[in-house]
């Protein structure tokens, strides 16, 4: 080997030394920085016209696995999700109250029964009375206030589901910049280190927010699709575009418009849409927690509370519709049923209308049988034989979808009572409590009671009215969604066969239950599937009730926004009507008395009693609250036990990849101790050759 190639391949150890120092140096210098990944030289052999010719020394690289940092990827994504529901829950949990606590659901329905037991054996009945009805109001102001809260965690979560957006849209924007740096330096043939250590840590942040699947390019770049599929990031960036985003304010909605997919231009602006959503839970990481818990676990837990409103309704106005308060009052003015005079009366049994003195002596008296009147019977029917029955005593009437029942003569009143033997009822309910006449509770939104329609009723919309219905699974994805459009003169059965051939039918089936409930019913491996009206312009022959508050479909149109314990009652507790006419009694006997408090049992009795509530079961009104404040601490428990293993997982597949590409400060001073032997190694050989040289000029000399 020639002088001149000894001392070539010298220098080439000395710059290769040289640059791996530089590295170590380098990594020394980041140590403990999160996302660095550390440095190494690349060596390799320089080899001229067939001759060893010493060392080439490559651009420093990084040091990193990418199935690692994948890993962290996906489980940062896991970790995002657990976190945010984790999150929302606890602070469910903390509207709700401590277990036991006096301002709790259970705590107040408690109080409605204790106080209902104080008045069967209290002396002191106006005060007991003034306690009853105070708890009554109490326990719907708590369910009102709970609603509100909900409403108010939903605008939160709203406001973070556009805040994350414009999170997501800058981490796109930079990973495409960084994208640029790297695939640049690399086609170059200079390091991208630094660049690709930025971008690892842009990715990570990105799949905290959004599952996203990584593909490593040749050219050095990545390109990003989310783990449901849709592209964000190859050869073109894409934003997502979503209406409520950068606003701030966020608001608790019925329904949400979709978040778009976009591709921008090359100045950087918003371009044409792509054709893709994100519109489900299943898009994972913060934002997939976020839209589970908007589109399904606060709407749920609304909706059961509603649920458990109007168990809570309809046992005590059943109670109230069947007593009377003493004096008798001289009219009763039912709820908006959304009937009209020739709709279909659908009862069965018998009641009693009655007209009474103010001393309580029964005046006049008829006693209608429902039976009797025939199936085909109407509205207009029962009031007709109200008024022939009295005489001209009192006066039913029937307008705009409210019963009406007046007594004519002065000081006189009118009560309603139940036969004893083959009450009346249309939905499970009387008379009375279905017409609404003597509530405890009123709604102006909901009729409280099940419509009791068949298939063959009118249903009463017009065309042009629509309803649109969403369906989601038990993960909150929207399955699909129809927008119903009734058509004049059909019936409630007509409705229910539309739906069941829509698309909402490939997944489950409608029907009208013996309560004329609209139901659904899931398909097998459907479990948990839930529908919820987004909209809804139906109106029944102008009464106000839409389909959405007649069919049931939905708790969260329950009628709890406004309902209150009627005015009267809530101004005077002594009009709460615990007295109870006996309707087999003669005339001109007293058949009301100021001591006549047995519907107070009757409060005790029903609030014990089960009711059917439909898709929730044969239940009492204690057990709905108690699973629905169960379900929220189970729900509550299992998100704080999926957010410990979530974290748990993604620390270690931090501490892995870190273990592997982080700087460990020992064995980068063993590999400084190496390279430095080796720059000396190189010197020596120079040295050497250097002597060799001034040996042969000295020869020559």
């Amino acid at each position: 080997m020639a002088l001149n190639d000894i001392l070539g391949t010298a220098v080439s150890g000395l710059a290769a030394a040289q640059a791996g120092l530089r590295a170590v140096s380098n990594n020394i210098a980041n140590v403990g920085v999160t996302g660095y990944a550390r440095e190494k030289v690349t060596l390799s052999t320089s080899v001229v016209t067939g001759q060893v010719s010493g060392v080439t020394v490559g651009e420093p690289e990084r040091v990193a696995d990418r199935f690692l940092e994948q890993t962290v990827y996906r489980r940062a994504g896991d970790y995002g999700r657990a976190d945010v529901t984790s999150s929302y829950l606890d602070r469910l949990q903390a509207l709700l109250g401590q277990p036991g606590a006096s301002s709790g659901l259970p705590a107040r329905l408690d109080a409605i029964s204790a106080a209902a037991t104080a008045m069967t054996g209290s002396q002191s009945a106006a005060q007991t009375t003034a306690v009853f009805t105070g708890n009554v109001a109490d326990a719907l102001a708590s369910m009102q206030q709970t609603t509100h809260d909900v409403d108010g965690l939903r605008a939160d979560v709203e406001s973070e589901v556009g805040y994350s957006v414009d999170k997501i849209n800058t981490l796109l924007t930079r990973i495409n910049d960084l994208n640029s740096t790297v695939a640049q330096a690399t086609g170059q043939g200079r390091s991208s280190s630094g660049a690709a250590d930025q971008r690892m840590n842009a990715i990570e942040e990105l799949s905290g927010l959004l599952s996203v699947n990584v593909r490593d390019q040749p050219d050095g770049r990545v390109f990003i699709e989310t783990t449901s599929g849709q592209m964000l990031l190859d050869g073109r960036l894409r934003q997502l575009d979503y209406p409520n985003n950068g606003n701030g304010t966020g608001s608790s909605q019925t329904t949400y418009p979709d978040i778009s997919i976009r591709f921008t231009n090359k100045d950087g602006s918003v371009g044409a849409l792509t054709g893709e959503k994100l519109d489900s839970a299943a898009v994972g990481g913060k934002l997939g927690g976020l839209l589970d818990l908007r589109d399904r676990a606060l709407p749920a837990f609304s909706e059961q509370l509603g649920t458990v409103f109007s168990g809570l309704s309809e046992a005590l106005n059943a109670v109230s519709n069947a007593g009377s308060t003493v004096p008798a009052p001289t009219s009763l003015t039912g709820r908006q049923t959304g009937l009209v005079a020739t709709d279909r009366l659908g009862f069965t049994g018998k009641a009693t209308f009655a007209v009474t003195k103010a001393d309580g002596t029964l005046l006049a008296k008829t006693e209608v049988n429902f039976d009797a009147l025939g199936p085909s019977a109407t509205v207009g029917d029962m009031i007709n034989a109200i008024n022939t029955g009295l005489g001209g005593a009192a006066t039913a009437s029937f307008s705009g979808g409210v019963l009406s029942f007046t007594a004519t003569g002065a000081g006189n009143g009118v009560a309603i009572a139940q036969s004893a033997t083959s009450p009346s009822q249309r939905a499970g309910v009387g008379v009375s409590q279905y017409f609404g006449m003597n509530d405890l509770i009123r709604s102006d939104s909901s009729t409280l009671v099940p419509s009791g329609f068949n298939a063959s009723d009118p249903h009463g919309f017009t065309t042009g009215q629509s309803a649109q219905i969403v369906l989601r699974d038990a993960s909150g994805l929207a399955l699909t969604s129809y927008t119903l459009q009734p058509t004049t003169g059909g019936t409630m059965g007509d409705i229910v066969t539309t739906l069941n051939s829509s698309p909402l039918g490939n997944f489950g089936t409608f029907s009208l239950d013996t309560r004329g409930r609209m139901r659904f019913d899931p398909a097998s491996g459907m479990s948990g599937a839930a529908i919820s009206i987004a909209a809804d312009s139906t109106d029944r022959y102008g009464s106000g009730r839409t389909f959405s508050a007649l069919s049931g479909l939905s708790g969260l149109n329950s009628g709890l926004d406004v309902a209150k314990v009627r005015a009267d009652i809530a101004a005077n507790p002594s009009q709460l009507p615990l007295a109870r006419l006996d309707p087999t009694a003669a005339l001109n006997t007293k058949v009301l008395g100021a001591g006549d408090i047995s519907g107070a049992t009757a409060f005790v009795n029903k609030l014990a009693g089960t009711l059917d509530m439909g898709k929730d079961g044969v239940t009492t009104v204690n057990r709905l609250s108690t699973q629905l404040l169960g379900n929220a601490g189970l729900e509550a428990s299992q998100a704080k036990s999926r957010l410990d293993d979530a974290s748990a997982r993604k620390d270690d597949a931090v501490n892995r990849r870190d273990s592997f590409s982080g700087v460990n400060i020992d064995e980068e001073l063993s590999q400084m101790v190496v390279l430095q032997n080796s720059y000396s190694a190189s010197a020596r050989v120079m040295t050497t050759a250097t002597q060799m040289y001034d040996t042969l000029l000295q020869m020559v000399r």
